[in-house]
């Protein structure tokens, strides 16, 4: 996530960092060379200049020059100035009444549908609602098919009426019936359009000005660059929505969106979707994305998706078997089950400070604990419940079945073990390290 744009402004403020001679003449060459990273990043020329000379006069303001420590302060200042240009704190959906319409717009492709079910589950999940979610999109019926689809892996209700042509009447039909099954949220996935016309506008304005939405979110996909801006530009002016979405920011190197779309159109960025996975959806925080974009990580989001994914009870339960020594490769793949739903490894190694440098040029695979996982399913459960009675001919059916060698699978066993005698280490610790005793 932002590459290009995290290694060209770290590259531009590396001249500052730690003590030296610091002139006004290098600082301004500093911001010069973080205008040039915004330009880069698909910043439109006077936003990215306006930024620079707000950092220049800030700099100065705080004489940076005669600082003890100038390349710190000239990094912080340019932390708050990127938290202030995406919106400075994170705002909240609003989702207040009987039921609470959220209606869902954007161009064709950019993710609605997706979207829609991906809140739908954020929701259902994490707020404690019971969501209704509606096929609006009556011009394609892989669009109806898609949301059904995302509806049933998520067990929220969908509705749909086969044949019917007008989207407003179903949305206010939907709403009814969400209101007779006490349904407290009803999302409304609506049409797109390849591009910005003038019937896709007048049918979500109809759509906005009939229903009443407590919410109406545009959903635009970040990797777009300035083409998403000035769309968001164009649909702001006509429906004046409450809220931005941008979608596959996980594969966005430049970062030209999520920089400028709130400054252009003076409407938050509510949400951010960061995979395909139904959990891979994420609120907001413009000082987390600053940490980001500085290489700063976020270790602030990467606890928050941990606690969501984290069982007292189970927790209590793995930290009685490791005291006991009877922690097993079960418990082992619970736990990779629980990691695994946190997000996309990528995304997570990037939350942590300094890993995207060390894993810049490192392939990243979600697929890194299937080999693992091949290995323990090719072990009967009783293998499974008792890692020591592993011999030379058990292995070597394992080793068969999951299609690995002999070598792969004895390096992990020994990885398994160092890892459970570390664990029961920190275990008997009451969650700290043992601390070694002095002489």
């Amino acid at each position: 996530m932002f590459e290009n744009l995290s290694s060209k402004i770290e590259k531009a403020l590396h001249t500052l960092r730690g003590k030296g001679s610091i002139t006004d003449i290098n600082v301004a060459e500093t911001v010069k060379e973080v205008r040039k990273a915004l330009l880069d990043a698909d910043v439109s020329y006077p936003i990215a200049k306006e930024f620079t000379d707000r950092v220049k006069a800030e700099a100065m303001g705080r004489n940076v020059i005669t600082s003890i420590e100038p390349g710190q302060l000239m990094v912080k200042i340019v932390h708050e100035e990127l938290t202030k240009l995406m919106g400075s704190e994170s705002v909240d959906i609003n989702i207040k009444g009987s039921p609470a319409v959220v209606l869902i717009a954007g161009l064709q492709g950019s993710g609605k549908t997706t979207f829609s079910a991906k809140l739908a589950n954020y929701l259902k999940g994490k707020k404690g609602r019971t969501v209704m979610l509606v096929a609006g999109d009556v011009y394609r019926p892989a669009a109806i098919s898609q949301l059904q689809t995302l509806g049933t892996q998520i067990g929220v209700p969908v509705y749909t009426e086969e044949g019917n042509r007008n989207p407003v009447q179903i949305a206010q039909n939907a709403i009814r019936e969400a209101k007779a099954k006490g349904a407290s949220v009803v999302i409304v996935d609506t049409a797109g359009r390849l591009a910005v016309d003038e019937e896709m506008m007048d049918e979500i304005a109809a759509l906005k000005r009939e229903l009443q939405p407590q919410e109406t979110l545009f959903v635009v996909d970040s990797m777009t660059g300035q083409d998403a801006v000035n769309t968001a530009k164009a649909f702001n002016d006509r429906i004046d929505f409450d809220g931005v979405v941008l979608t596959k920011l996980d594969g966005d190197t430049r970062g030209g969106a999520a920089l400028t779309i709130r400054y252009t159109v003076q409407k938050p960025i509510k949400f951010v979707g960061i995979g395909e996975k139904m959990e891979a959806l994420d609120v907001f925080h413009p000082d987390r994305m600053a940490n980001r974009i500085l290489g700063m990580g976020d270790v602030v989001s990467l606890v928050e998706r941990a606690q969501e994914q984290y069982d007292e009870q189970e927790a209590r339960r793995i930290q009685k078997k490791l005291i006991h020594n009877e922690y097993n490769f079960e418990d082992f793949l619970s736990q990779i089950g629980q990691i695994k739903k946190m997000g996309s490894m990528k995304d997570l190694v990037g939350m942590i400070p300094g890993m995207d440098k060390l894993t810049k040029n490192v392939e990243i695979s979600d697929d890194a604990f299937k080999p693992i996982e091949a290995m323990i399913g090719s072990m009967t459960p009783y293998e499974r419940r008792n890692p020591s009675c592993l011999n030379g001919s058990r292995k070597q059916r394992i080793a068969t079945g999951s299609g690995c060698t002999i070598q792969d699978l004895n390096r992990f066993l020994k990885q398994f073990e160092d890892t459970r005698k570390m664990m029961k280490m920190v275990s008997k610790g009451g969650g700290k390290l043992p601390m070694r005793r002095r002489r």
